[in-house]
């Protein structure tokens, strides 16, 4: 049975019939403008203001982008495109993402040597992982050719867009693919960016699934709401490694928790909080709509939102907050009251408070630009989370395994606890064992002592060498994993050093029993260990990225 599209029409703040036209093959709708005498345009094309603009800032009409396959950097090669100028790029080695921007008919090249730049490249985007170094950086340098980092690069796609930028030292990725797929599903079209893929995020989380990505390309207009007319909206993290939060530009932000994390670039707290307050500083002002959405508690928000010109509102499950949350953990109830006074609840597939609370937050945020309440709760009460993110990877002789990316104190205590109480394996005699692989030498070492109080709900810990990037040889040898397990078995916490991975799996094998609960964590390679025991890899090479 063929499925009719359905359009809905209603008259914009201009004046212009507007047309949402129902893509039963997407499952979302596409904005259309309809002007007396033209045919139906859609918005969701590439529009000649945008393409100017674009130029104007990026210094140039063919931009290339070393680093394409990243997740942002793939998805900014999809916005520069959508704005009409010519978006290509290289990468080290093909990849489904790569493979997917070809099929967009972007072009990737993986012969990153100097020649091998186009002559008529204008302007040359670095991911982060790019070194000055990289003989294409080197030949755009000798050209004289305009050099921008892929956060400049954003902040540049923002300014011509209602940019919503997610701030904090956790839940950045989590909030902003809730946030992705409610506005999707509440008609608002945006474009987003988020650093972990998500199957529901192409078409929202009511939708059919496809294919997890990590970018959505939408609409050049808000298309329904109280923000109808305006500039399309364009989400994206908000990250303070770096400080590269402070290229964005945006109209509304939100910042979550702010702690201690990033030293070796910040060296301290204050300094991080110091960033926040500017970061801050960079949200539109009030009169155009600029709001910072900022956590009740646990954001120094007295020092981050003093003299601001945007408007402020708090969040949390402090009563005196604006948007006041309240979460049932057993059930994942979630609810929040706007500061109106108006109530609304779903239920959250995810765990855990901390994710109650990402989603309050898309919530406040999603209403904050014009979205339908009730169509916003709908949509959280469909999402069923992303990679990486409290992933339940699959099930195996009764043994439940989950992947997480928590590689702070925080958030490996946050993760912890939400699955132990809505799991509860000790209600059947199984147990909570996670493999947990530090990230970095330096966070080891700056916050050993913190690591080590955060695994209170595990009853076995294994942990990897530690996982080696950014930090330098002397670092390298001033920390290590044994110290962190002789600081757990201080507290009586059952730990253990292990390595290679497949040594892990091994002992994984002699371990764990039915109705255990086994958790792998860590920004590194560590989810290999979950996969492999999944599928009984004990022979198998696998690069666990160590050192």
């Amino acid at each position: 049975m063929k499925t009719q599209a359905r359009r809905l029409c209603y008259q914009d703040s201009g004046d212009r019939m507007r047309i949402l036209v129902s893509n039963p093959r997407l499952g979302r709708y596409t904005d259309m403008v309809k002007t007396p005498g033209n045919a139906d345009i859609s918005t969701n094309q590439p529009n000649e203001p945008s393409r100017s603009r674009l130029t104007i800032e990026l210094g140039g009409q063919r931009p290339f982008l070393i680093g394409i396959g990243g997740c942002g950097m793939s998805a900014l090669a999809r916005l520069i495109g959508e704005a009409g100028l010519t978006s290509r790029g290289c990468d080290s080695t093909p990849s489904p993402v790569t493979d997917a921007l070809t099929n967009a008919n972007i072009s990737v090249g993986f012969d990153e040597s100097a020649p091998q730049l186009p002559e008529d490249t204008d302007v040359v985007i670095a991911s982060a992982a790019i070194k000055p170094d990289h003989p294409m950086m080197i030949e755009a340098t000798r050209r004289g050719l305009t050099i921008m980092s892929y956060p400049e690069a954003l902040g540049v796609c923002m300014r011509g867009r209602t940019g919503i930028a997610i701030a904090g030292t956790h839940g950045k990725s989590t909030t902003t693919a809730m946030l992705g797929c409610a506005l999707t599903d509440a008609h608002i079209e945006p474009s987003v960016i988020v650093g972990a893929t998500c199957p529901q995020l192409a078409n929202g989380a009511c939708a059919e699934n496809q294919s997890p990505v990590g970018y959505r390309v939408g609409s050049s207009t808000i298309p329904v709401g109280s923000w109808t007319g305006r500039s399309g909206v364009l989400l994206a993290e908000a990250c303070e490694f770096n400080r590269s939060f402070h290229h964005l530009r945006p109209t509304i932000a939100s910042i979550s928790q702010i702690e201690a994390d990033h030293l070796d670039i910040y060296g301290s707290l204050d300094a991080v909080v110091e960033a926040f307050a500017e970061f801050a500083q960079l949200i539109a002002p009030a009169d155009q709509g600029g709001k910072l959405i900022i956590a009740h508690d646990g954001a120094h928000r007295r020092e981050v939102t003093a003299s601001l010109e945007c408007s402020v509102e708090t969040i949390g499950f402090n009563p005196a907050a604006d948007w006041v949350i309240g979460y049932e953990p057993t059930t994942g109830l979630v609810n929040i009251r706007e500061p109106d006074g108006t109530e609304r609840s779903w239920t959250l597939t995810m765990p855990g408070e901390h994710n109650a609370f990402n989603s309050a937050m898309a919530y406040a945020l999603g209403r904050s630009v014009g979205s339908d309440g009730e169509l916003l709760a709908h949509s959280f009460q469909s999402f069923a989370g992303l990679d990486r993110r409290l992933q339940l990877l699959g099930i195996r002789d009764g043994v439940r395994v989950y992947d997480d990316y928590g590689h702070h104190p925080t958030e490996i205590d946050a993760t912890l606890r939400a699955l132990a109480q809505r799991e509860n394996p000790r209600k059947v005699g199984g147990r909570l064992i996670c493999v947990f692989q530090p990230h970095q030498h330096s966070r080891t070492r700056f916050f050993l002592d913190e690591f080590a109080k955060s695994f209170e709900h595990a009853d076995i810990v294994i942990v990897p060498h530690i996982y080696f990037v950014r930090d330098s040889e002397i670092e390298k040898h001033r920390v290590s994993s044994a110290d962190l397990v002789d600081k757990l078995r201080a507290r009586k916490v059952r730990a253990m050093h292990l390595y290679p991975f497949e040594a892990i799996i091994e002992q994984l094998e002699n371990l764990c029993r039915p109705g255990d609960l086994l958790v792998v964590m860590g920004a590194g390679p560590v989810w290999k260990i979950g996969k492999g025991y999944l599928d009984g890899n004990l022979d198998g090479k696998m690069d666990g990225g160590i050192a």
